[in-house]
């Protein structure tokens, strides 16, 4: 158990980097405005995202579902520990990237809403609702 475990493990570090490389490359289209390059890197990120769930689901079939902690305890594997955080850690950079790569898109769209507005403003004459407020 403990050498598929092993390599299961590999391949999701592997799975999880390809991810990390697919985060960074939406994030220099965002930098760049690259509204074509944004639209190929939805479809990659989902492929890898796809391949990290099966590798999960191959993981979750070996530990019975069990908490990777304790099973690292029990079996007392170096490789298979530095594995382990290896993906803890790598999760948290990917983590890091997908909001950072959320907050830029975010704020890209509050510009252009901003600028919209600016060249196109709502043109409602104000109207009194029932309690004598201004109706925006």
């Amino acid at each position: 158990m403990k050498e598929k475990l092993n390599v299961v493990m590999i391949q999701e570090i592997e799975a999880v980097m390809v991810l990390l490389v697919e985060l960074e490359e939406q994030h220099r289209c965002i930098v760049a405005n690259d509204i074509f390059g944004l639209e190929a890197c939805v479809n990659k990120i989902k492929e890898a995202n796809k391949n990290i769930a099966h590798m999960e689901v191959q993981r979750r079939k070996l530990t019975e579902s069990r908490d990777m902690g304790s099973i690292i305890e029990e079996l007392k594997d170096k490789e298979l520990e530095n594995n382990y955080y290896k993906i803890k850690n790598l999760l948290q950079e990917v983590v890091l990237q997908k909001d950072t790569n959320e907050l830029l898109i975010k704020q890209g769209l509050s510009f252009t809403n901003r600028i919209l507005n600016v060249l196109n403003p709502i043109r409602e004459t104000p109207i009194y609702n029932a309690y004598g407020k201004v109706k925006k």
